[in-house]
């Protein structure tokens, strides 16, 4: 039986399970990434393992969230991460690069990669062909540290798109809307969307993301 391309994704990833849906497995992870709200704690629990490098091939420290030098608050994160960053080995974004999930998606992203990141829009980066998922601090920390990212196999939604979008009238956030109007907002829990059919070549990254 053929396989989808999360499988083959999963599979050229995979560090234990099987590739049954809801059965645990892990997956060696090719990029990490945080942003500024959410990356101080996994940074420090990166620096609690009290490793000197970090075991993934990619990780990026982005600040774009809390950027207003209101108190010391913020600079102080800043600092911290920005020093972070430069002993683990890891690249930092300074506040004005951009959103980190669309930096990341124009200059890291690739197709058959996996990356995670400590940002709800993470998922961004399928748009580039790859498996892009949002994880929490700890999950980011300890991949980091060269930990397998450990979860259930989703079970994987194939949706067809046909036909061509008529621009400018409709635009690809129709689409989704559409989408989210038929599987509602929860439609996505536990389950990787992959999108196929003579619609999607009709869709530049932008619009896929």
């Amino acid at each position: 039986m053929g396989r989808n391309i999360v499988e083959k994704i999963f599979e050229a990833h995979r560090a234990s399970g099987e590739l049954k849906e809801g059965s645990p497995i892990g997956l060696k992870v090719d990029q990490v990434y945080t942003q500024d709200a959410t990356g101080t704690m996994a940074w420090l629990q990166f620096e609690a393992m009290g490793l000197d490098r970090v075991r993934v091939p990619l990780a990026v420290s982005y600040v774009d969230h809390n950027m207003l030098q209101q108190d010391y608050m913020n600079p102080d994160d800043h600092l911290f991460l920005q020093t972070a960053a430069a002993k683990y080995g890891a690249y930092f974004s300074r506040p004005g690069n951009g959103i980190c999930h669309q930096v990341h998606l124009e200059q890291f992203a690739a197709p058959g990669k996996i990356a995670l990141g400590t940002d709800s829009h993470t998922p961004t980066g399928g748009g580039m062909g790859m498996i892009a998922i949002g994880v929490g601090g700890l999950d980011a920390a300890t991949v980091m540290g060269g930990a397998a990212f450990e979860l259930n196999m989703p079970k994987v939604v194939n949706i067809q798109l046909l036909g061509k979008l008529k621009r400018p009238y409709v635009t690809a956030m129709d689409v989704i809307l559409e989408i989210l109007r038929r599987l509602t907002v929860k439609g996505g829990v536990n389950r990787i969307i992959e999108y196929s059919g003579p619609g999607v070549k009709d869709l530049n990254v932008t619009e896929r993301a």
